[in-house]
């Protein structure tokens, strides 16, 4: 068992987003982004079978979909969807995402 305090390990950067790997293993990925206002991961998408999650910890922004969808995002919204589906977030405040990637067992 390990203990990680994100908000310890990963700060904001003003010039790029910045990204934390919480945890790697076989069955699934840790990854924590945190975004200053204008920031944002673009849409993309991965060859591969499986799932994500991106768990809003703090603030707010938008995440991202095909053909220019927009859906807004605050603290406490969780988007999940096939890790093949075109994904990403932009921020339009400060703010902290958890994202888990889970393929097939």
């Amino acid at each position: 068992m390990k203990k990680i305090e994100i908000f310890k390990e990963n700060d904001f950067n003003d010039l790029h987003m910045s990204r934390l790997l919480v945890h790697d293993a076989p069955y699934f990925k840790i990854l924590n982004f945190n975004f200053r206002p204008g920031q944002e991961l673009p849409i993309h998408s991965h060859d591969i079978e499986g799932q994500l999650s991106i768990v809003v910890l703090e603030g707010e922004g938008l995440f991202l979909a095909k053909d220019g969808e927009t859906i807004p995002a605050k603290a406490g919204d969780i988007l999940i969807s096939d890790i093949s589906e075109p994904h990403g977030i932009r921020a339009t405040g400060s703010m902290r995402v958890l994202v888990t990637i889970a393929p097939p067992i």
